[in-house]
């Protein structure tokens, strides 16, 4: 009897413990895949576009966190000459 309630308590405790690391896996796939399209996005910008961007770790950091909008926040803010020039 004591050995069935902790079996069943041990699978709720899987189950629930599966199901955190999904959300969490999912969360941070998402997260790394938003980081290296604003890194893409930077750097095509500097390529294709020619535009004369710092890739500083600053930059990078921002792209990374901020992703294709922190890129486009960089892009903008070297076309209007303000910084990452």
């Amino acid at each position: 009897m004591v050995v069935e309630i902790i079996e069943i308590l041990v699978l709720v405790l899987a189950i629930a413990l599966a199901f955190v690391l999904y959300k969490a896996l999912k969360t941070a796939t998402s997260l790394a895949i938003n980081a290296v399209l604003g890194v893409l996005v930077l750097l095509a910008a500097k390529v294709i576009f020619g535009l004369k961007i710092a890739i500083t770790w600053v930059a990078i950091l921002i792209c990374a966190i901020g992703g294709i909008l922190g890129a486009l926040v960089i892009i903008a803010l070297n076309y209007l000459k303000i910084a990452f020039i």
